[in-house]
């Protein structure tokens, strides 16, 4: 296992075999919260019902009845999409099991996508899970990686994504309260999606590290 850790000549063989498939897969990792934040960013912005940021959940962009539905749904789509396909990448490059909280962050989010607001009171309480296992899993996935990163040397990685973690725990608990849910809750999901882009270009960095120093 490696993610462009230093001395990685004697994994150059394996680095040959995969590094283009395994630098692919990472990309994952920047499409899926680019499309993600696009999507809300966007969505808020031209809405026509009233909506605030601030106050509103992201979910609310999707559901039944909203004229950026179908953005925010896409939006959803591309994350849940590009989360399992970076996580395989994250399974290649470090050892642990984050990779395991990446891909049911992006399986979540394809359940949420697929259970709108205000279809039926049954659907939103399972969108609520989904919502829910989805947060918890995207704070999980950094911290879970941080020893691992610290192990190989990745300290800067490693020490981000215990903040971006706590932070995103801080703000899911803060979401309960009523108060200020859309700002905690694009406060929570952003740093974690920032982790993961950072993450993302670290993986694709240290393929072309390894393959460019062979020993």
């Amino acid at each position: 296992m490696w993610l462009g850790q230093p001395g990685c000549g004697t994994v150059l063989r394996y680095v040959v075999r995969m590094r283009s498939s395994v630098r692919t897969a990472a990309l994952g990792g920047v499409i899926g919260p680019a499309g993600f934040v696009g999507a809300w960013v966007i969505g808020a912005s031209v809405t026509s019902s009233p909506y605030s940021s601030i106050d509103d959940a992201i979910s609310r962009l999707a559901a039944v009845g909203s004229d950026t539905r179908w953005l925010m749904t896409a939006g959803f789509v591309t994350f849940g999409v590009s989360l399992p396909v970076f996580a395989s990448a994250l399974r290649s490059s470090l050892p642990g099991r984050a990779w395991i909280t990446a891909a049911a962050t992006g399986v979540a989010t394809l359940a949420v996508a697929a259970a709108p607001l205000d279809r039926s009171e049954t659907i939103d309480r399972m969108h609520g899970v989904f919502a829910g296992i989805g947060y918890l899993t995207l704070a999980a996935t950094p911290l879970l990686a941080a020893a691992p990163l610290r192990a190989i040397g990745h300290h800067r990685l490693a020490q981000s994504g215990i903040a971006a973690g706590l932070t995103s725990v801080t703000a899911l608990a803060l979401t309960t309260t009523g108060h200020w849910t859309g700002l905690f809750q694009r406060v929570g999901l952003s740093v974690s999606d920032a982790w993961i882009v950072a993450t993302a270009l670290t993986v694709v960095r240290g393929v072309r590290h390894c393959v460019a120093q062979p020993s």
